[in-house]
């Protein structure tokens, strides 16, 4: 004989099963939020983590032990480069295979210099170091085209080079490692110094008013911007364009030629071949006296 339910054992039954999916419903929604709560504490962790290496202070030992081990490998080979090429320009005599054969020597020669210390603790450090050991390489490859190149005629040859893909990229990369080695130093300037900002994003344009305002350390940083704009070798340092911004501006000459944003002023001493290595040095007690700047050569030679 069937046993029949009972009315109240039936929403008995009913409200189990109800409870059961419910509590069922209620653990899975649980476990969707612990985890999105712990992917968001671990997020966070890892801005935080990421934003305090963005921010922190470099030591004045970490940018001179660079310029020792990579910068001043770097900068020797640049010289040389610069001085072949200036021959070339001039049309002056040289062995162009010979002296290019060479510079491909140095270029390897001062990759491996540049590798020999390890600056990769350093974020910006490292980076700079990267792209100048990459500059250098790049260097080697078009330094050996060209000591390959049959032309004659110094002019050609030297367009020839200029439009190597392989040259482009070494100097992309010199002025990339220049970038973040005096974004190094605004950040080591900053952890000395509570007025001056550890970044800064340049106005565009500039005003004359808004440069006068800024410390040195960061209107270098503004310079290396307009010279990397450019996509050019030059032998004089950021500090030396920033002097000579300064002198043009306190001389009455950017007034004189109504000129009124830094960006200005910068392409008429550039386009005019109006800044040379020195140029800070020679202007630095007049300006720069009570200025916050790292210990490197550079800012203190003679």
């Amino acid at each position: 004989m069937e046993k029949r339910l009972t009315t109240t054992a039936m929403l008995f039954s009913l409200g189990f099963v109800f409870m059961l999916v419910f509590a069922v419903g209620a653990f899975f929604y649980g476990i969707q939020i612990g985890t999105e709560k712990a992917e968001a504490k671990y997020t966070a962790k890892s801005e935080a983590g990421k934003k305090s290496e963005d921010t922190a202070p470099y030591q004045q030992q970490e940018l001179v032990s660079f310029y020792l081990t990579v910068f001043s490998p770097y900068r020797e080979f640049q010289a040389e480069w610069l001085t072949v090429s200036d021959k070339l320009l001039r049309g002056g005599n040289l062995d162009a295979g010979s002296a290019f054969k060479n510079l491909a020597k140095l270029a390897d020669q001062k990759a491996e210099e540049a590798s020999s210390f390890n600056m990769q603790k350093s974020p910006l450090l490292g980076e700079a170091q990267v792209a100048y050991i990459r500059s250098l390489k790049y260097f080697k490859d078009t330094a050996a085209k060209a000591a390959a190149d049959k032309t004659n005629d110094p002019a050609k040859l030297l367009e020839h080079i200029k439009s190597d893909k392989n040259y482009k990229s070494a100097v992309g990369e010199s002025l990339a490692a220049q970038q973040a080695y005096y974004d190094a130093m605004q950040k080591w300037a900053a952890s000395v110094d509570p007025a001056i900002p550890a970044a800064y994003k340049a106005a565009t344009p500039m005003s004359v008013d808004q440069w006068d305002k800024l410390s040195l350390i960061v209107k270098n940083r503004v310079a290396v911007s307009h010279l990397s704009e450019r996509g050019e070798l030059f032998g004089f340092m950021p500090q030396d364009l920033t002097s000579r911004v300064d002198e043009f501006i306190r001389s009455g000459q950017a007034s004189k030629m109504k000129l009124n944003t830094v960006g200005g002023i910068v392409d008429i001493l550039l386009n005019t071949r109006a800044v040379d290595a020195g140029d800070f040095s020679a202007n630095k007690a007049r300006f720069y006296q009570s200025e916050t700047l790292p210990q490197l050569p550079f800012f203190y030679s003679e």
